[in-house]
């Protein structure tokens, strides 16, 4: 199956463009506004003291801003960004050719650092704390560990499943930044601004029109932006105005609420194949042909957000207002069902 056009996960085509929307400092970053402000003065510390960042560690849903920050704090603190990411380092070994190359005031960014395999994420303990790496040379009763000094370096984890951290490792970040969704007003100014990087038309209902429909995220506005754009080439004069983008988006199949086919099917399996719910997810992933940790991590989230989707101990459950987006009628029995499943258990 393709990738979603509303996807949060970035596509190789797009990755020099959203290279060249990335903001290089602090004060460009819209959005996150207690994240940018903390790291403001952390940023201004650190350069004062003439000392490396503390290790920090990003969290939240993905298209976020997370590789942004990490981007903007090498940047502002004059280092270079080294990048890699959990699934990529597969042995110590990996871990440990990448740390002993980096240079002072260097930035490390792992993404999904969570998913870490357990020796290496135990290699960047005494990295972490005590800038050595200790390396085990030969086997057996002749075995020896040598300590190697790495260069200071700051680490800038990030992940989308915070609590499958381990405590040892979230406990050696300096700090810990949540990312939280944006609102439409940010979204709007993220759009008009990238437009302009891209030299595209865009007036004010236009952007608006977009981000409303871009599930309070940065990687989807730019995407759906990209594709306004192109529609707006070919159909029209090459102008966004709001009339563009609605005919655009409504082509590609994204509702007023940023809501795609996939979002729908997932909707209408609860609805309509188990009377709303509760279902697992395992069930919901087999009837739609998907993985579960997709639609934990890309799906659900949203439509939490919007109140279409509950959680319970017996598994997802629409909501009457996702009958309502639906344009179904509402059944009483998941009313019945919800009340039962989220009632404290004795």
């Amino acid at each position: 199956m393709s990738d979603r056009i509303i996807s949060a996960k970035p596509q190789a085509e797009d990755s020099v463009i959203e290279a060249t929307l990335r903001p290089s400092r602090i004060e460009e970053f819209v959005g996150q506004d207690k994240v940018k402000e903390n790291l403001r003065i952390a940023v201004l510390a650190a350069k004062q003291r003439g000392e490396t960042l503390d290790h920090t560690l990003f969290y939240g849903p993905p298209g976020l801003g997370k590789t942004t920050l990490a981007h903007i704090i090498a940047h502002e603190m004059g280092g270079n960004l080294r990048i890699s990411s959990g699934p990529a380092i597969e042995r110590p070994g990996d871990l440990a050719a990448i740390v002993t190359n980096l240079r002072e005031g260097d930035v490390l960014f792992i993404d999904e650092c969570h998913r870490l395999p357990r020796p290496a994420e135990e290699l960047m303990y005494p990295v972490m704390e005590d800038f050595s790496l200790d390396i085990m040379i030969g086997k057996g009763p002749g075995a020896r560990s040598v300590r190697l000094a790495v260069p200071h370096f700051t680490l800038i984890g990030a992940t989308t499943r915070y609590a499958m951290l381990s405590s040892p490792l979230r406990d050696r970040f300096g700090s810990v930044y949540r990312l939280d969704f944006y609102d439409a007003g940010a979204l709007a100014t993220i759009i008009r601004r990238n437009a302009s990087i891209l030299r595209v038309d865009i007036d004010l209902e236009g952007a608006q029109e977009i981000a409303g429909r871009s599930r309070g995220t940065p990687r989807v506005a730019n995407r759906l932006l990209r594709r306004v754009r192109d529609y707006a080439q070919v159909m029209g004069d090459g102008v966004i105005t709001v009339e563009v983008a609605r005919d655009a988006l409504s082509s590609l199949a994204v509702d007023e609420l940023g809501l795609d086919e996939l979002d729908h099917k997932v909707l209408r399996t609860i609805v309509e194949k188990f009377d709303g719910g509760p279902v697992g997810l395992d069930t919901i992933a087999a009837s739609i042909a998907e993985e579960p940790d997709t639609i934990m991590d890309v799906y659900e989230p949203f439509l939490m957000q919007l109140g279409f989707l509950q959680r319970t101990p017996r598994g997802r459950i629409a909501t009457r207002r996702a009958y309502e987006h639906l344009d179904l009628p509402y059944s009483e029995s998941s009313s019945l069902q919800t009340t039962l499943w989220d009632a404290p258990q004795q």
